[in-house]
This record gives C-alpha cells, structure tokens and sequence, in this order.
C-alpha cells in the first residue's frame, strides 16, 4: 500500500459520553509532529463531535485549530436533526446558519456510521453529509476484502472501504482515502489513510475495548 509522504497521524477515539445516556463521542487529533513537514508548517488540531441516538447523528462538533505558527481558531457547529437547522460559530461568534434536507453526518460521524451499515464487496452506500456548508450524498465503496497480519487485534480479514470525497473538507484532499474494518459483526477500524494535497495523513489502531463485542478482549499496543 502506497501511503505517500508521511506528514502527520491522527489519533481517533470512540467512547461513551460518562454524563448523558445514549451518547457518544468522536475524538480525532491530527498533528504533524515527526512528519515531514512539521518545521515548514505544524499542524495541531483537535476534533471532537457528540452523536447521540441509533443512527449515531452529530448534534454538536467542536474544533480547536493551531496551525502553522500564528493560526488559531475554535469553531463549534451544532445540528438540529429534525429542523435541518445548521449553525456555525467561529471564536464564539456566530458564522453562519444552513438549512438541509434530511439527516446528515460530519466527516467524522459519516466514518463511524459507515462502519453500522451493510458492507458487501462490489456494492456501494450513501452516507448523507454536510460538509463546505452544504449537503452531500458521499458514496462509499466496498472495494476488497484482505488480510492484514499485523494489527492491535491481531491477524485480521479486513474489508478495505473507500468513500469517494467530492468536497474539501476539513483538509484539501488529493486523493482517495481508504478505511480497513475487521470484516466481523465488531467492524474495527484498523487501519484508515488519507491523501491530502502536502502528503497523507494514517491513522493505525492502538487500542480497543468494546463490551459489546466478544470477539475481542481489550487490547492495546506495545510501545
């Protein structure tokens, strides 16, 4: 697998809100720290959004943006699922409002409820998503299923998945980005890589724990 230049890693992390039931959250952190890039222009951003309910649809998404060495920003949007009603603030003042027809999903929640739905090779799913302040129907493809030998779990049949971006997104992509879930009823993501237009950024999984999947106890890895 062709990865590119290494400019950064993304730390993704899934867990249960501790203070409200049936929530979750979504934490990324993205830095170019050890890449190839870093002196040139650092990059250290931090994701968070809340999903809540059993489709797993954002309600709120938090960023917190430090960039290169004088750009800092903190953008929060919220999602009223029924209404459609978008709003977005940039350092608590107000940047927008959007109205949309039908749910949709963030970039980040769109990779978690993608990982839901019925994955079969050859076929391909609609993930409803706002993103560049508009609505888009992302079509996702099952594109293989492989075996990846080494990851946190272990030596995985893995199904290799590949949403096709036509939009910019939080980062100017290039090219494709490509997810690997465990080809099981625990779909983890093991592995996911994304081309963006100064190199690729790759998240591996470090760790796992899921009450709700026996297959795999909890597991983290060795540093």
């Amino acid at each position: 697998m062709d990865r590119g230049i290494k400019i950064g890693e993304l730390r993704l992390e899934i867990g249960k809100a501790p203070e409200e039931r049936d929530v979750y959250t979504i934490k990324a952190k993205i830095s170019t720290k050890g890449g190839a890039v870093h002196w040139v222009y650092p990059i250290n951003d931090t994701h968070i959004t809340w999903v809540r309910g059993m489709r797993r649809l954002p309600f709120k998404y938090e960023v917190w943006q430090d960039e290169g060495y004088s750009y800092k920003a903190h953008r929060i949007t919220e999602y009223d699922q029924q209404s459609g009603l978008i709003q977005l603030w940039k350092n608590e003042k107000p940047e927008g409002e959007y109205n949309v027809k039908g749910i949709v999903n963030n970039e980040f929640s769109s990779f978690f409820n993608s990982r839901l739905m019925n994955l079969v090779v050859g076929e391909q799913i609609i993930v409803p998503t706002f993103a560049d302040k508009k609505r888009v129907e992302v079509v996702v493809n099952t594109i293989t299923k492989k075996q990846l030998k080494k990851t946190v779990i272990g030596p995985v049949q893995a199904l290799e998945v590949m949403p096709v971006m036509t939009f910019k997104g939080l980062y100017d992509k290039k090219g494709d980005t490509v997810i690997w879930y465990s080809d099981d009823e625990c779909r983890v993501p093991v592995l996911i890589n994304s081309k963006i237009v100064i190199g690729s950024l790759t998240a591996e999984l470090v760790g796992y724990e899921n009450s709700a999947c026996s297959r795999y106890k909890q597991v983290k890895k060795k540093r």
